[in-house]
């Protein structure tokens, strides 16, 4: 019995496990541009100006060039780690089905019959989660050509609370066994002060 997990452990590792997988389509990233990227619409909007040689456009977009200065680091786009992330959102949703699986089957049999060791790989899973949403949140996907930048949005910070809840439930001990040591020593005690076994 020493192997089992608590009942409580495996609802926590079961709540981890959706939470985690919800937040597979919660905006991971916000997207915004940089100041290199501001520059070349600028750059294109110049071009597209002196191509068509009209004088009341080229005005109108060189008024534009101060609020396109002001874009630079506002956000205009999140985007999901299922939007950005290609094959990583597969392998937490896969983890996460893997763990709900692992710790909801036990939960359904009785506590006498919940077999040794129950849960015991939702910790590995979401350890593994653990590590897959730190890589991308330290190392988010790089935009080609540097004219927008990523920055990290709430999905991504409660895809790291799900991963880690299911390692905490997958090591939440199993505190029966304990309850019931110490009850059998209080009365061993108990009996051997006074004589009397409760409940003689």
């Amino acid at each position: 019995m020493s192997g089992d997990r608590s009942r409580y452990g495996l609802v926590v590792s079961a709540v981890g496990a959706i939470v985690l997988a919800v937040s597979v389509f919660l905006p991971w990233y916000g997207v915004s541009f940089t100041a290199a990227g501001v520059a070349l619409v600028q750059q294109v909007g110049d071009q597209v100006a002196s191509q068509l040689s009209n004088a009341s456009l080229q005005s109108y977009v060189s008024g534009l060039h101060a609020s396109l200065g002001g874009l630079v680091g506002q956000q205009f786009v999140a985007l999901s780690a299922h939007q950005a992330l290609s094959h990583l959102n597969i392998i937490l949703l896969v983890l996460a089905g893997l763990a709900l699986l692992d710790a909801l089957l036990p939960l359904a049999l009785p506590s006498d019959a919940m077999p040794a060791g129950a849960g015991a790989s939702v910790a590995v899973l979401g350890a593994v989660a653990t590590v897959c949403v730190l890589y991308r949140m330290i190392d988010p996907p790089s935009p080609a050509g540097g004219l927008v930048s990523l920055s990290l949005r709430e999905g991504a910070w409660l895809a790291l609370l799900g991963a880690l809840t299911m390692v905490l439930g997958g090591l939440w001990p199993r505190v029966a066994p304990l309850a019931s040591a110490s009850e059998a020593q209080v009365r061993g005690a108990w009996s051997g002060l006074s004589g009397w076994t409760p409940g003689s």
